[in-house]
């Protein structure tokens, strides 16, 4: 990676880049994130610079899940809330911003207002292609 595109995360994992580190691994470290969406928004960053999950190695993708595991209990607890939202933009047309695998742990206070992955995108009739995308989906499983 040359000095122009240098990945933000990857500066972070090396000690380049200041940032609040809540946890570390062996494969990831975990940080507040610098641009919250809400109080105690923190992302689970994988060491190696790889953009998506099945970029990961299984050994890379455990080591990072056991990490959110573990983190993602002491976020809602510090926080005061009972649930969070988990994302992954996994890929540049799924809202990747930084090409570096990353989970988001976003922790939400109960309110009035509920959140759903269905309000994030707009409301498609796709049950009718649900047919077709299974078997779509199946065939290249069973190639494996």
């Amino acid at each position: 990676m040359n000095s122009i595109n240098k990945c933000a995360f990857c500066e972070i994992v090396n000690g380049n880049i200041k940032a609040r580190k809540l946890y570390e691994t062996e494969h990831s470290i975990a940080i507040l994130d610098a641009f919250p969406l809400k109080d105690g928004h923190s992302l689970v960053i994988s060491k190696s610079h790889k953009p998506k999950i099945q970029d990961l190695s299984l050994i890379e993708n455990r080591d990072i899940f056991e990490a959110l595991h573990f983190l993602t209990g002491k976020i809602e607890k510090s926080m005061n809330c009972n649930s969070s939202l988990i994302g992954i933009h996994n890929g540049k047309d799924a809202g990747q911003e930084i090409p570096h695998f990353h989970i988001h742990v976003i922790p939400i206070a109960e309110s009035n207002e509920k959140i759903s992955i269905h309000s994030l995108f707009g409301k498609g009739d796709t049950r009718r292609d649900l047919d077709e995308q299974w078997g779509k989906i199946s065939k290249e499983i069973q190639r494996s």
